[in-house]
């Protein structure tokens, strides 16, 4: 792809240039700046040089001297480190996206679920977590080769479904055939489990880690991933902050860019999402704590050894127990934690305790008990917000309280949906070019997104196979975890490259059928109207008293006009 390649420096995108520096750390490529040295030093000579000075050819000497050894290397490294850092920050800003629509992936809630860790020589690991997240049970089965032990590995895991009730079967990634075994399985049963398949990306490093060596300690580590797995479907965002945020796998280049700015972004991110749903203070980990605002690792260790010693929190007041849990830290972190069975309804609310006495005014003036008032959006939009805007409560903040009454403790993230994989379609072999197929949407980034199709290797949808209209950007349509329809375009066997569309066929015969006539020939565009000059727009204002159109208006057209030199 970058054999002579050539290219303006203004011009590459931000993962071309990550491509390239890749290939220059890996020995792969050499990249250099080329200038236009000539035209370079007759502009630089002609500006210090003057033509009646009779040291001109010393100077001449001089200014070439000072170009090639001083200016010119100092211009390539400046250029390149801005070429670095504008795509870096793009890399950042993609690695964030998706990131954040990864944790905030809709959450199947309280399910029973088994987490299937696909593996074949060593076997098939299942472990079963209730409702809560807590493990009741694992087991490991061979019914793949060498070993195939297929009757005895489906009588376990018909058992186990049965045993405990399974809602929802939760598959890792890695392989179609477990897939395949586990869906002949369970149509044996009367009550058939959901089965989901999902991206096991992070899973394996969280089974080696402190934290899951602690939870389970006397656990191998692929039940540890197998655990990992189920929690997932369960609450992403609660199973997911365990990780490394860049262990997750859904970045663009994520390897090539300063990696204490990425994990510093990527930090920055979590706390917000993780704050922006709120936790369970009765439920939540240690690890979900520690991102909660105004709560460090210290507290949030704090706080789940005094819920192991003392039991559930009964309300919000009760934090100030809880050593280290001073006022400055329950003012910044009490309205993102949530307490489900207080008495005070408030408090499984996003409302802050500061806000109480308002919300108690609010209710004492229309007349209607708080537990009357929560969940009562006719009865929340008759009070007149503006009554109760004074000192440090303005209006947006008495919106937000009064949408919170509306729809207490409700989860931002949108509703639990899988995909369904084509059964006929396991391999890059049994692919054919205009098979429809369902996916999900493994990662996004600047020139596409990948899908995870089934078969062992994620597909490309171009940026401009995206839509059939233009999308200027991949992310503003699609995003991790996101179930999508595509269509095959194309597969490259050798290279393993699946090319992939979400157009309609017909779009894509129209794009095709513009390109080139039955000649080859690319046909004539229409005549463009021709672009109106600075003299006929001035006309448009000419002082007749008319004018229709607004200053700003002429002021962007006669910019617009200047750029591009008309």
């Amino acid at each position: 792809m970058y054999h002579s390649f050539k290219e303006k420096v203004k011009d590459p995108p931000s993962h071309r240039i990550l491509a390239m520096r890749r290939g220059e750390k890996e020995g792969v490529l050499r990249t250099e700046l080329q200038f236009e040295d000539e035209k370079v030093l007759a502009q630089l000579q002609q500006r210090v040089i003057k033509s009646s000075s009779p040291f001109q050819s010393d100077l001449e000497r001089m200014v070439k001297d000072g170009y090639e050894r001083l200016l010119k290397p100092a211009i390539e490294t400046e250029a390149r480190l801005h070429l670095k850092e504008k795509a870096e920050a793009e890399a950042f800003q993609v690695f964030q996206k998706n990131l954040a629509d990864v944790l905030l992936a809709p959450p199947a809630g309280a399910k029973v679920v088994m987490g299937v860790d696909p593996g074949f020589r060593s076997g098939v690991k299942l472990a079963v977590v209730d409702m809560t997240g807590k493990l009741l049970e694992h087991r490991t089965i061979y019914p793949m080769p060498p070993q195939k032990q297929t009757e005895a590995s489906t009588t376990i895991l018909l058992a186990m479904m049965e045993n405990f009730n399974v809602d929802i079967v939760a598959i890792g990634t890695a392989s179609r055939e477990v897939d395949e075994f586990i869906s002949e399985a369970i149509k044996q049963l009367e009550k058939q489990p959901i089965k989901v398949v999902v991206s096991e990306a992070g899973a394996s490093v969280y089974s080696v880690s402190p934290l899951a060596l602690k939870e389970f300690p006397e656990l191998d580590a692929t039940i540890r991933s197998a655990v990992s797995i189920a929690r997932r479907i369960q609450d992403p965002l609660a199973e997911l902050v365990k990780i490394e945020p860049k262990s997750i796998g859904v970045g663009q280049y994520q390897h090539d860019v300063s990696q204490n700015e990425l994990k510093h972004k990527l930090e920055q991110v979590v706390e917000s999402c993780v704050n922006r749903v709120g936790v369970d203070v009765n439920q939540a980990s240690e690890a979900l704590l520690g991102y909660i605002s105004g709560v460090n690792k210290s507290l949030a260790k704090s706080i789940v050894e005094y819920r192991n010693q003392n039991g559930p929190f009964p309300s919000r007041a009760s934090f100030v127990k809880v050593p280290l849990f001073g006022p400055k830290a329950f003012e910044q972190a009490a309205g993102f934690l949530r307490v489900r069975a207080s008495e005070n309804p408030l408090d499984a609310s996003a409302v802050h305790p500061e806000r109480y006495e308002l919300v108690k005014r609010m209710c004492e003036d229309a007349g209607v008990p708080l537990s009357e008032m929560i969940g009562k959006p006719e009865a929340i939009q008759k009070i007149d917000l503006n009554k109760y805007a004074e000192g440090e409560v303005g209006l947006p903040t008495l919106m937000d309280i009064s949408a919170e009454l509306e729809k207490p403790a409700r989860d931002p993230r949108s509703e639990f949906v899988y995909a369904r994989f084509n059964a006929k379609v396991q391999d890059l072999k049994d692919l054919q070019e205009g098979l429809w197929l369902e996916g999900v949407v493994t990662n996004v980034t600047n020139f596409g997104a990948f899908i995870d199709i089934g078969v062992h290797q994620d597909g490309l949808v171009h940026v401009s196979e995206l839509s059939d209209k233009f999308v200027s950007d991949a992310k503003l349509l699609v995003a991790p975890g996101q179930v999508v329809r595509v269509r095959v375009l194309s597969v490259d066997m050798d290279q393993k490259r699946i090319s992939l569309s979400m157009k309609k066929e017909a779009a894509t015969k129209k794009q095709a059928e513009g390109k080139k006539d039955a000649k080859g020939y690319k046909p004539a565009s229409k005549p463009k109207k021709p672009h109106a000059t600075v003299d006929q727009l001035l006309s448009k204002f000419s002082n007749d008293g008319k004018k229709k159109q607004n200053d700003t208006k002429l002021q962007f057209s006669l910019k617009s006009l200047m750029r591009s030199g008309r």
